[in-house]
């Protein structure tokens, strides 16, 4: 009976979210810009929920949760280096036999010592550093031990980011329907704001600690630069408010680069706004002077990183991962650049974005795909371009050079993936979801705008329900036991929710 009742709640949720955004529905038949004070009690709550919905389930996990940290720490062990005015770990247990080996990046040969290491570290000269980015060590877990006294437990981390990314992530998304197709339907806001939102960061929910802190700070900080940037462009603000906000954007851009630099590529979105800008501006001192005010924070930021890598590495553009102590020899991989492999480049392509898994014997019976397999929604979002009236839409808007750089990113960050790492895992991907739901968020908006009466209501309905298929998706994406994640840890609650999907018949 139980399962019975929860498979009930889990699937009605389902069908009454459905029911919520049919094509009579009130929500489909108002428009964003019409608000009120329910509008904005509901766009809180639902806002809300959704950051709950995600933040919640980061504790469950004890490989990730602090439980049982071994190396998923290392954020707060380098605040506490830090304190004591060093970079690298304060470790003090480095063993003999990795210092005499010719070659420490060998796994094999560490194995064949039995040498004794700490995992997924970078070792420079004999000291262990931290190859993660540094700063959200200084936007959280220093200020928190500051002021407590106590270190900041990493998934907590990952849990404000990634509450901080939902947030800006629905403010970003409000404010380019208000200003670019502001007869989108509420309903349609609400459901792919929590779709994509959760698109983006349900890995992250899964395992939080560690390398999705990196990941979740990196994707934070891009999304609150580029609503930052959108206002300053396009919010109809005054010059100077307008340079104020293009300076915050360049700061939260350039800190993304210290915590994933393959996130922090999103930048790039900045070109085609800073020339939507410039258009139509004569071209003087006062609007160099603007322009360098916004480029100041990636200058500053940038050589600070770079004299922090040279400390560590003798060279300002490594960030430690050639000396990662972990399932490969990355020592010998030589610079980026000269990895260009157009093979297999390609493979990579393929793999983020057409791959698809085979299936499972066992729930939830798939496996981790590329973006489109995963969330089929995006190939819509992409295929809505091709329409008539959104190539109008964008020509009107003059977003067709934003939506070009918006397009090419995802691959962009994918080929930095490729040049930098072995493997493309799932978690890569998370680098770009969201810019994924970026991209169709805003083709799906100019389509809706571009239609009235019934066909509007029925599409409405439609994209609204993709939304909330998108977000059930996620779920069984989070469900697959991976990597000590929660369903990995326990196979008895893996079990629990199969049966009451199933309300207990299986």
């Amino acid at each position: 009976m139980g399962y019975f009742f929860a498979g009930c709640v889990f699937w009605g949720a389902g069908a009454w979210g459905l029911y919520a955004v049919r094509p009579n529905s009130k929500w489909n038949g108002k428009a964003i810009t019409e608000r009120g004070p329910k509008g904005r009690a509901l766009l809180w709550a639902f806002t809300t929920a959704v950051v709950l919905l995600c933040v919640l389930p980061m504790s469950l996990a004890p490989a990730w949760n602090g439980e049982k940290p071994e190396h998923r720490d290392q954020y707060e062990v380098m605040a506490e280096s830090i304190l004591q005015g060093r970079i690298d770990m304060a470790y003090d247990d480095t063993d003999p036999r990795l210092l005499a080996m010719e070659n420490p990046y060998d796994p094999a040969a560490r194995k064949a010592l039995g040498v004794s290491f700490h995992w997924d570290h970078a070792f420079y000269n004999g000291h262990y550093y931290m190859y993660f980015g540094v700063v959200p060590v200084f936007l959280l877990f220093l200020p928190f031990r500051l002021l407590t006294g106590m270190a900041l437990t990493t998934y907590h981390a990952t849990q404000v980011f990634t509450a901080l990314f939902i947030v800006g992530l629905f403010r970003l998304f409000r404010f380019l329907a208000e200003r670019f197709f502001p007869s989108l339907p509420w309903a349609v806001y609400l459901s792919l704001s929590a779709g994509f939102s959760i698109m983006s960061t349900w890995f992250i929910v899964g395992m939080p600690a560690l390398y999705c802190t990196a990941i979740s700070a990196g994707i934070c900080l891009e999304v609150w630069s580029l609503f930052f940037f959108a206002q300053a462009v396009w919010g109809g603000k005054g010059p100077g408010q307008s340079v104020g906000y293009g300076a915050l954007g360049g700061l939260l851009g350039a800190l993304a680069f210290g915590c994933r630099p393959p996130v922090a590529l999103a930048n790039l979105l900045a070109v085609p706004l800073l020339l939507y800008w410039l258009r139509g501006k004569k071209l003087c001192l006062a609007t160099a002077g603007q322009v360098a005010l916004v480029i100041l924070p990636y200058v500053v930021v940038g050589a600070a990183l770079m004299a922090y890598n040279y400390a560590r590495f003798e060279n300002p553009f490594e960030f430690g991962q050639s000396y990662q102590l972990t399932i490969s020899d990355q020592s010998q991989y030589g610079s980026p650049l000269s990895r260009l492999d157009p093979v297999q480049l390609a493979k990579g392509l393929y793999h983020n974005f057409l791959w698809a898994a085979p299936l499972k014997d066992t729930f939830p019976y798939i496996w981790y795909s590329s973006v489109l397999v995963n969330f089929p929604i995006c190939i819509l979002g992409y295929l809505m371009v091709l329409r008539r009236g959104v190539w109008r839409g964008l020509v009107e808007t003059r977003l067709t050079g934003f939506m070009a750089v918006l397009l090419l990113v995802p691959p962009l960050i994918t080929v930095a993936q490729v040049l930098m790492s072995p493997h493309l895992l799932e978690r890569y991907r998370s680098d770009f979801y969201w810019l994924v739901g970026l991209f169709c968020f805003i083709a799906f908006g100019l389509f809706c705008h571009s239609l009235d009466g019934p066909a509007k209501k029925l599409w409405a309905s439609l994209l609204s329900a993709l939304g909330i298929v998108t977000t059930y998706q996620a779920f069984f994406l989070w469900c697959i036991p991976h990597d000590q994640n929660f369903t990995w840890y326990s196979p008895d609650a893996l079990e629990r929710i199969s049966k009451a999907i199933c309300f207990g018949l299986c």
